[in-house]
């Protein structure tokens, strides 16, 4: 038998309501959620924002549609604060972060709480702050999907990131790193030392083409993969530079 354990809470929460797609923020009180089976309810330190969650609010996002008026956000850091019945994984007073809600009509986590479920959560390292830990669920996510699950980086590979100094790039050059991969990284002249502390070499494409910095880098073959993360006309850049 599995106990429900709770802490003694406000009935109401704080949060940040958006009306129609576009509009203002507006703080309201709302009634505080309550963890099912499987979830747990979180006292929010810190809301990430991502570039997915403004195109959420502009009506914009057609694979992550939010029916407005809705609490946004979809990644957060903070303490649990009740388990709902047959969590085991976590206790009260844990720091957990995670993307968990602010999509598909759930909450989000622009709120003083949130409810998750268990499995999309994960305990904070001690190591990094809230904020720093609210701002990596999403673009952890993307990085791994790229660098891991679909390109699959091994030893021995070069691989190039575009925008390796953003969100998503300057994640997808570490994971590529952890996998023993010799990575560069595309960045604009003041973010340079950025991409180096990371680990990657790297290329000013403002002052270098893509044919010279290919020729640079790998000997004119080309980078074993190409991570994307800008569109556009980076997307010629990178059919330029991949390894044929």
């Amino acid at each position: 038998m599995t106990e429900f354990y709770s802490s003694t809470l406000r009935k109401t929460m704080r949060a940040y309501f958006v009306q129609h797609p576009k509009g203002p923020f507006t703080r309201v009180e709302l009634t505080r959620p309550t963890p099912g089976f499987g979830q747990v309810l979180v006292r929010v330190h810190a809301s990430g924002v991502n570039p997915l969650d403004t195109k959420i609010r502009a009506g914009k996002a057609a694979h992550a549609k939010q029916p407005l008026p809705a609490v946004l956000g979809l990644d957060m850091a903070g303490v649990v604060e009740e388990l709902g019945p047959d969590v085991t994984a976590f206790h009260l007073g844990d720091e957990v972060y995670g993307m968990v809600g602010g999509v598909g009509g759930l909450q989000g986590t622009m709120a003083e709480y949130v409810v998750a479920n268990a499995d999309l959560l994960a305990l904070k390292p001690n190591s990094l702050s809230m904020c720093e830990a609210a701002v990596l669920p999403l673009i952890a996510i993307t990085a791994w999907e790229g660098i891991v699950d679909r390109a699959k980086v091994h030893r021995g590979q070069k691989v190039l990131v575009h925008a390796g100094a953003g969100g998503v790039g300057h994640i997808a050059v570490q994971l590529a790193k952890a996998f023993g991969v010799e990575v560069f990284a595309t960045v604009s002249p003041n973010r340079l030392g950025i991409a180096e502390s990371l680990g990657a070499t790297p290329i000013d494409y403002r002052s270098l083409s893509p044919e010279q910095y290919v020729t640079l880098c790998s000997a004119g073959e080309g980078f074993d993969v190409v991570y994307d993360t800008v569109g556009g006309a980076t997307i010629d850049a990178s059919f330029i530079a991949v390894k044929r």
